[in-house]
């Protein structure tokens, strides 16, 4: 038990880290893109839907892909990191409940 235990860990904290690459790789892609053209929001656009299409997608209407593509690749990577997160603490306090 205390080997699957362990070997679970180890397992997610590798998912942990190609979900942390793999994200990083496509976010940042899209990132240069809004950088190199001076698109500027905060991050309470990135998790309200309604004030991103009331402030920013207006005043950049040709970079509403790159936009959505970055904010959908930012709250999926979010979700993900929480879930291992979770995973992990969990394993954690079960492998030292079975210490």
């Amino acid at each position: 038990m205390f080997i699957l235990l362990v070997s679970i860990i180890i397992g997610l904290f590798i998912a942990m880290l190609f979900v942390n690459l793999y994200f990083r790789a496509k976010v940042l892609k899209v990132y240069g893109v809004l950088v190199r053209n001076r698109v500027q929001f905060g991050a309470a656009h990135i998790f309200n839907r309604q004030k991103l299409e009331d402030e920013v997608l207006p005043k950049y209407p040709q970079f509403r892909p790159e936009i959505e593509s970055f904010i959908r690749h930012m709250r999926y990577s979010i979700k993900m990191a929480t879930v291992l997160i979770v995973l992990i603490t969990a394993f954690g306090a079960v492998l030292m409940y079975f210490r």
